[in-house]
C-alpha cells in the first residue's frame, strides 16, 4: 500500500487499531506523490486501476485482473485527483444499482480488491459457515 507523505490521513495508532492487525501483514510506502509512484509503477509493468464513480469500464469486468495491478482510490468526497486519474491506465467504476452513488473508500478498496482475487480464481464466493 502506497500513501501520499502530505494531504493524507496518516497511519496513527488509532488507525492502526482499527486495521486490526492488518497492518502488520500490507507492507505501507510512504511517497511524496502518487503521479509519481503511479508512473513508477507502470515502468515496472503494473497496470494502474483508479476507482471513479465515472469510469469507462465495471470492476467486475476488469480486464487486467490477472497482471500484476495497482487499485488506486481517492478521497472521500472529492475522489481521485486529476493529475492522479490521468496517469491511470484504466478508470474503473463499481455499479450503484438505486438510490445510491457511491460507497465510502474502505467498502469501495474491499469490493474492488475481491474482484480482483475472485477473478484470479482464489475466492469461491461460498462458506463454509
Amino acid at each position: 500500500m502506497i500513501l501520499p507523505r502530505h494531504r493524507s490521513a496518516l497511519l496513527t495508532p488509532t488507525a492502526v487499531k482499527a486495521a486490526a492487525g492488518a497492518v502488520e501483514h500490507v507492507p505501507v510506502a510512504p511517497v511524496a506523490g502518487i503521479p509519481a509512484a503511479l508512473e513508477r509503477a507502470a515502468r515496472a509493468g503494473v497496470w494502474t486501476v483508479g476507482l471513479d464513480a465515472d469510469g469507462t469500464a465495471d470492476v467486475f469486468d476488469l480486464p487486467v485482473a490477472d497482471r500484476p495491478v495497482m487499485l488506486v482510490l481517492g478521497a472521500e468526497g472529492r475522489g481521485l485527483a486529476r493529475l492522479t486519474r490521468e496517469r491511470c491506465d484504466l478508470l474503473v467504476a463499481i455499479p450503484m444499482p438505486g438510490p445510491l452513488d457511491s460507497l465510502n473508500v474502505a467498502t469501495a478498496a474491499a469490493v474492488a480488491c475481491f474482484e480482483v482475487v475472485r477473478q484470479r480464481g482464489g475466492a469461491s464466493g461460498s462458506s463454509d459457515a
